[in-house]
């Protein structure tokens, strides 16, 4: 496979971070973009083409597996933790 460039890989970036903010749970939202952040980060000054194109796969694969949970997380509905129920002001 060619070597991914630049604009694919942030594109790719991107694609995750917009995927993984539709996480109904707000434990796996954290999760989930913490990983991607992280594992990007850490790879940021990856140069070998192999390694770049088995990176870049194994992320593709990822936003697979993410888009897949999302669907399954929005078929059970949850109740919302103390986290998220902060921003909702109930009214008396």
């Amino acid at each position: 496979m060619a070597t991914s460039s630049r604009s694919q890989v942030l594109s790719l970036y991107r694609m995750l971070i917009k995927e993984s903010k539709k996480f109904p749970a707000y434990n796996y939202r954290t999760y989930a973009l913490r990983r991607i952040r992280d594992g990007f980060r850490e790879n940021r000054n990856v140069s070998d083409p192999k390694t770049l194109d088995a990176l870049f796969n194994r992320a593709w694969d990822g936003l697979a597996v993410v888009q897949r949970q999302v669907a399954i997380g929005k078929l059970y509905v949850a109740q919302k933790t103390v986290v998220e129920d902060q921003g909702v002001k109930k009214a008396n």
